[in-house]
């Protein structure tokens, strides 16, 4: 949480706004929030300056906030989470470092159909790892691994076979995808595989196995029962005990091991990662904090403003920036399920939803374009004109 600050917030008087949302899920992306946004406060304020910055945590969306941002956004044919094709992006900019969305090539959004107790057991991580060899390909020399929305429980194995790694069984035969294989492990070859720097941008601090584990708690969602759990766990268990006896690679019960399926460990354990929160890493690559200089207002957002956002989400890693800078924020939503009382020990001075103009929800999703730009003029009339304060 941030320490409270009684008075005027700093920089309110002129200045900038800076329009920093995440997406609002099953609705519009970031950079569509932003969009809509903007129109609202020119409409309503066309003397005051609005620069726009789509966030992400390191999730579904973290490409395209970064390429609306200016970073290059390419594209390239990899294997999608059960052999489907898929043609999945990645964003580069200058300096050599590309970021890498776990969810552009083996998330459940890439499924052919829904996910089922056979996707659970045999979906791979493989597209993930020809994302990472492409951007090596074509110069990248860092690399920023967002993951989340994953369809795969492999434990990132499909991965580090792309980057040239060999899993191989008892009698020397490569391991068929899929997490459940990993239980007749043997043999784990990294003599060839390729070698990047890596950080992985995530919030998730799951170990990979137990009650908190990669398969435990996320193979649900992914369509795994009991009996899929079961054999999941096991097969993460092998592949953690392969890696510690013959390469001396005990990452197991590191922090975000278990994230992205166990990807998260194959990143720590064979990549040497370091795990990071994944708004605090994007916000970087945006150059945030350049961007907040002489700022007057931030408004942040995403779809739903409840207890996960305060789990380090991309508005409280905004409010924590913008509070270092003095600038006062305002979050927007779909719906808000937290008071604001709550929101403001996390820096957030100021919350409204779509469903405070819109009761129904199913209209705030459909129409949340419009009702954003509505939104905004309001919040134009009532905070472009007097300060934010924020008592102690």
């Amino acid at each position: 949480m941030i320490p409270p600050r009684g008075g005027v917030r700093k920089g309110w008087q002129e200045g900038h706004v800076v329009v920093a949302p995440d997406k609002f899920r099953g609705s519009l992306t970031a950079p569509e929030v932003a969009a809509h946004l903007a129109a609202g406060l020119r409409a309503a304020r066309p003397d005051v300056p609005v620069v726009t910055v789509p966030v992400a945590d390191g999730g579904e969306g973290t490409v395209a906030a970064l390429v609306a941002s200016g970073y290059s956004g390419l594209q390239t044919n990899v294997t999608g989470p059960v052999g489907n094709p898929v043609v999945a992006s990645f964003a580069m900019r200058s300096d050599q470092t590309a970021v890498i969305e776990l969810a552009e090539a083996s998330g459940l959004r890439r499924l052919p159909g829904r996910a089922s107790a056979t996707t659970a057991m045999t979906a791979t991580s493989v597209g993930t790892g020809q994302l990472i060899r492409t951007a090596v390909m074509r110069g990248a020399r860092r690399v920023v691994l967002g993951l989340g929305g994953s369809a795969c429980t492999d434990g990132g194995a499909g991965m580090l076979t792309a980057l040239g790694a060999k899993l191989l069984d008892g009698y020397g035969r490569p391991l068929p995808p899929g997490g459940a294989a990993l239980r007749r492990l043997a043999r784990i070859d990294t003599s060839e595989m390729l070698r990047v720097p890596v950080v992985v941008a995530s919030d998730v601090d799951n170990p990979l196995l137990g009650q908190r584990g990669a398969a435990q708690i996320f193979g649900p969602q992914k369509g795994a029962g009991p009996r899929e759990i079961e054999a999941l766990e096991a097969g993460l268990a092998r592949f953690s005990e392969i890696a510690r006896r013959e390469l001396g690679v005990d990452e197991a019960d590191a922090r975000g091991a278990g994230a992205a399926g166990g990807v998260g460990f194959a990143a720590l354990a064979f990549l040497g990662a370091a795990v990071r929160p994944g708004i605090e890493i994007i916000l970087e690559q945006l150059d945030f904090a350049r961007v907040l200089a002489g700022a007057r207002l931030v408004i942040t957002g995403e779809g739903s403003l409840d207890e996960q956002t305060l789990n380090g989400k991309a508005p409280v890693g905004v409010a924590r920036e913008a509070w270092r800078a003095e600038v006062p924020v305002i979050a927007v939503s779909g719906r808000r399920t937290i008071d604001r009382d709550l929101l403001r020990r996390f820096g957030i001075d100021n919350a409204y939803a779509l469903t405070d103009i819109e009761p129904d929800p199913h209209m705030c999703i459909s129409h949340a374009g419009p009702l954003l730009e509505q939104l905004a003029h309001s919040l134009a009339v009532v905070h472009l004109d007097r300060p934010l304060t924020r008592t102690t």
